[in-house]
């Protein structure tokens, strides 16, 4: 038994550390599916949570922070989207300048307002977002399996979690059901056919790059005021580029970039758990080594699945009307 309540302790975990990764991928999705290379999430994600930590703090609100964190990513989206869409920039160097702007300005800004060497105060109580009990959870812990199950591993996240599981079926239906979706695919795929058609590219792409930063938006937030308690340097820790990873080993679609996020996310909560543990045979694992994993497994699935992948045909690729 102690076995089984290990495991679904584990994947509670992983479900809690996979959120930031399966919005961003989600994000991405909308951005690369509209023809737009978007190595700027990480960038994103970064000054969201800046921005919602220090918008929790000031207002005490947890809610506020989020709405700050939004309006942060979506600036810097349309950021990404007047450089690269409108000016015709070059998507990768746009992208880059973003993470590296966001990485050097948000320790500044925090050192400058809050003097406790670039990251925010601690947030407490409203300030952030808290787990939600849903009913009959406590009532049930004590029924064997599906009790514990309902109490541990469904029961007791945060708001962003749930909005995060229920964002994958979303995206999804926008994506493959709706003239909205329809159009963003046609944009990444084909963009003269769509412009011949009719339809304003760049406004096309315009709005799938709002999508995006929406969706890092609320990314970032999480990590600062629902995962964490308060904003450190650096805190993203290559969330942003693990999203894109997972997305690519997705092959652009929702449901395998989801088991993609959950993958990367297990093997995250899993070093975690194994650092200084005396495993028979092997012995002490270096702590180093176990804290690579994630990202040794992401070279490893890129290297093995990233040549099958196919990526949308006009991704990474200006569009110009012809005259």
């Amino acid at each position: 038994m102690e076995t089984f309540e290990l495991t679904v302790l584990l994947f509670d975990a992983t479900f809690r550390v996979a959120t930031p990764l399966v919005l961003a991928a989600l994000a991405g999705m909308f951005s690369e599916r509209a023809g737009v290379v978007d190595i700027g999430l990480e960038g994103k994600m970064l000054g969201a949570a800046f921005a919602a930590a220090a918008m929790a703090t000031v207002s005490g609100s947890a809610w506020l922070g989020l709405a700050a964190g939004i309006v942060t990513s979506f600036s810097l989206s349309m950021l990404h989207a007047y450089a690269c869409v409108t000016h015709k920039g070059n998507q990768v160097v746009s992208g880059m300048a973003i993470n590296i702007v966001v990485a050097g300005l948000t320790p500044t800004l925090g050192f400058a307002w809050f003097k406790l060497g670039g990251r925010t105060p601690s947030l407490v109580g409203d300030e952030r977002f808290t787990g939600i009990t849903l009913p009959f959870a406590e009532a049930l812990r004590d029924v064997p399996i599906v009790g514990f199950i309902y109490a541990e591993l469904i029961s007791g996240h945060n708001i962003i979690v749930y909005m995060a599981a229920a964002a994958v079926p979303i995206v999804a239906y926008i994506l493959y059901r709706t003239r909205f979706g329809l159009r963003i695919r046609a944009v990444g795929e084909n963009p003269h056919a769509v412009d011949t058609a009719g339809i304003a590219v760049d406004w096309m792409r315009y709005k799938a790059l709002m999508m995006t930063g929406l969706l890092c938006g609320i990314a970032g937030s999480y990590l600062s005021t629902a995962h964490g308690a308060g904003f450190i340097r650096d805190m993203t820790a290559g969330k942003g580029y693990l999203a894109l990873a997972a997305l690519i080993f997705g092959k652009w679609k929702p449901l395998p970039t989801l088991f993609a996020c959950l993958l990367f996310a297990f093997t995250d909560a899993l070093q975690a758990r194994l650092q200084g543990v005396d495993l028979p045979i092997i012995g002490v694992i270096p702590v180093q080594f176990i804290q690579a994993l994630p990202y040794i497994l992401t070279v490893l699935l890129l290297a093995g699945f990233v040549g099958k992948a196919h990526p949308p045909k006009a991704i990474g690729v200006p569009y110009i009307k012809e005259r």
